[in-house]
């Protein structure tokens, strides 16, 4: 071969070899290398919301859960209900509240309201009470078409044996299915691997992905082993219906001034005790807006939200041990726990973690339990 053809053959094999061997180290130092990142924390998004989603779904969903208190000559009954719209009506069962002479509601953060009966079923277990004082509330949303299938895990809330916001996790093992009790006919209801005792009934079956109600639960055999529970989608019609059609002014509200001049002493330290859980899990959980809530208005006549907001907002974990109370005193009560608090500093880098004891005070303010006192209101 000609020199002067060998030469550009030469030259193009080189070229080549060249371009190959540059594409292979530019894709091995890509493979191998971090890309810069403006906003690192993007990596840490779903790890955090895995972390947290369980937990932030039950809180929220705690926060319209109500435990129902009816009373008569003979007993007191005690169930469960939630918040249905801004009207302040809570759908509960039926049996809940059918041989209660006065009903009175405790929420979520221990306070205590007159309930009215808005409407009752005959012959199916849902009725629906309203508390003025409950208007306007943030509600969840309600599946009100059923949607739910065999497999869906399902989160049901409610007060059993008076052991207010009660969580239990399941799944519906069951659809459709039929029967009655005690006068009530229970069509098409979910079956569900949740345990429902007494206190339960009228709470909410949530779904687990959506965050939203999707039936009451009522039922539960005597084994526990076994729920059941009334889809929305059946009684939704009923309980909206009831709800347009009554007004305020025609209600027959109970009173709760004999309960709260004359307070059990052993429902007064739970409720107490209760209050201080649902404070510290507040902070922790970054719902500053309730745990300001249940503060005392001398605490926050010194303490303005915004001024507690900024104290809180670098908090990154909240723990509590060794929750000790002394005797109702003067229908107060002096309460102590341990808390230990991860908190970022103020270069954001850099976090701290301190235990102290923090000490406080329940008691009655305008016929409401508050958190009068506190040895920390800045934490």
């Amino acid at each position: 071969m000609h020199k002067k053809q060998l030469f550009p053959i030469i030259t193009s094999l080189c070229i080549v070899i060249i371009g190959v061997t540059g594409l292979i180290f530019m894709y091995d130092k890509w493979h191998t290398q971090d890309i810069p990142m403006t906003k690192p924390a993007i990596n840490h998004v779903s790890e955090s919301l895995q972390a947290v989603d369980l937990k932030s779904i039950i809180h929220e969903a705690e926060k319209n859960v109500i435990q129902i208190e009816g009373q008569n000559q003979d007993s007191v009954i005690t169930g469960s209900g939630f918040l249905y719209n801004q009207k302040g009506d809570i759908v509960t069962n039926a049996h809940v509240i059918e041989d209660a002479d006065v009903i009175y509601v405790r929420t979520s953060n221990a306070q205590t309201y007159p309930a009215a009966v808005v409407g009752i079923g005959d012959g199916v277990d849902i009725a629906v009470i309203r508390v003025p004082q409950l208007a306007d509330q943030t509600i969840l949303p309600i599946e009100k078409e059923n949607s739910s299938e065999i497999g869906d895990e399902i989160i049901a809330l409610g007060s059993p044996h008076g052991f207010q916001n009660t969580v239990t996790l399941g799944i519906i093992s069951g659809t459709d299915r039929n029967f009655a009790i005690d006068g009530y006919d229970y069509n098409s209801v979910y079956q569900i691997s949740a345990q429902i005792t007494h206190g339960n009934s009228g709470g909410p079956l949530i779904n687990r992905e959506t965050g939203a109600i999707i039936g009451v639960n009522s039922v539960g055999t005597e084994d526990g082993t076994i729920g059941f529970s009334i889809p929305m989608s059946e009684v939704v019609d009923q309980v909206e219906q009831w709800s347009n059609e009554a007004q305020n002014d025609q209600l027959d509200f109970a009173s709760t001034s004999d309960m709260i001049h004359t307070p059990d002493p052993e429902q007064f330290k739970e409720d107490a005790l209760y209050m201080i859980d649902y404070y510290l899990t507040s902070i922790d959980i970054r719902d500053y807006v309730n745990a300001y809530t249940v503060l005392s208005s001398s605490i926050q006549s010194n303490l303005t939200y915004s001024t507690f907001r900024d104290n809180s907002i670098d908090i990154l974990g909240l723990t509590y041990k060794n929750l000790q109370a002394n005797d109702v005193e003067d229908n107060q009560l002096q309460a102590s726990a341990e808390v230990t608090i991860e908190k970022r500093e103020g270069n954001k880098k850099e976090v701290s973690k301190s235990t102290s004891k923090l000490e406080f005070t329940i008691g009655y303010e305008n016929d409401q339990l508050k958190i009068l006192k506190m040895s920390d209101p800045k934490k």
